[in-house]
């Protein structure tokens, strides 16, 4: 169960995995939240794990082999500060509130 719940590519019975979550996720922070940010504009984003998962590790670049281990609190936003550099989004600071 953890497999199905953590790694990248297993895929649970009736679901998706990570990669598949990231394939719809990605495109659309893309399309649309980034244009946001790029705008200047704060952007909240809230969702389900899986999904946040997926952002996280396109935003932090969290290797597939890395990112069973990353642990995403429940409850507990995280604040990112970005700019961009050259048209590619740059974290500045990320801190996670209590």
């Amino acid at each position: 169960m953890r497999t199905w719940r953590r790694s990248y590519r297993a895929v649970p019975p009736n679901g998706e995995s990570l990669e598949m979550t990231q394939r719809r996720v990605v495109p659309f922070f893309r399309n649309t939240v980034m244009l946001d940010l790029r705008d200047g504009k704060s952007v909240l984003v809230v969702a389900h794990g899986n999904s946040l998962r997926a952002l996280v590790m396109y935003l932090e670049d969290i290797p597939e082999d890395v990112i069973p281990t990353v642990e995403i609190p429940t409850g507990q936003p995280i604040i990112y500060e970005v700019e961009f550099e050259r048209d590619k989004l740059v974290i500045k600071s990320k801190k996670v509130l209590s």
